[in-house]
């Protein structure tokens, strides 16, 4: 300690050519930065779950079938319904179980999906369950 003694009570240096930086800036030089940007993202993507793929068994595939038959001759009425089915995830294998209801807008056969009227577009192939929720009349 003795030997920087002389030292200890000298002035801070100022610089007569630039100005004195802010603490916050001088803060900012020491932060710590990603050296890996988007690491913390890919951990994140690995890391999220899906669910594997609905196989229905014929009954189950008959059952709908039923219904989309039902809904197609009461569309005029404007029934509401519950949808369950598969969403695949479009970044990985799998997808998720989705649940939805809504009023049914109409069935596109061409594109083999039902839409509802909040614009939803659900393909035969990824239903798992069609109920009437909502419905005056004979099914």
């Amino acid at each position: 300690m003795k030997r920087y003694a002389d030292m200890l009570l000298l002035p801070h240096p100022v610089s007569k050519k630039r100005p004195r930086m802010s603490v916050h800036d001088r803060a900012a030089q020491f932060a710590p930065f990603a050296a890996l940007t988007g690491y913390e993202d890919a951990i994140g993507e690995a890391g999220r779950l899906t669910q594997q793929p609905v196989f229905l068994t014929e009954d189950a595939m008959a059952e709908i079938n039923s219904a989309l038959c039902a809904l197609q001759n009461c569309l005029a009425q404007r029934p509401e319904v519950q949808l369950i089915y598969f969403c695949p995830d479009s970044r990985k294998a799998g997808g998720a179980v989705m649940t939805v209801s809504g009023v049914v807008k109409k069935i596109d056969r061409y594109a083999s999906a039902l839409i509802l009227e909040n614009g939803l577009q659900v393909p035969f192939e990824n239903l798992i369950g069609l109920h009437f929720l909502e419905y005056k009349g004979k099914i």
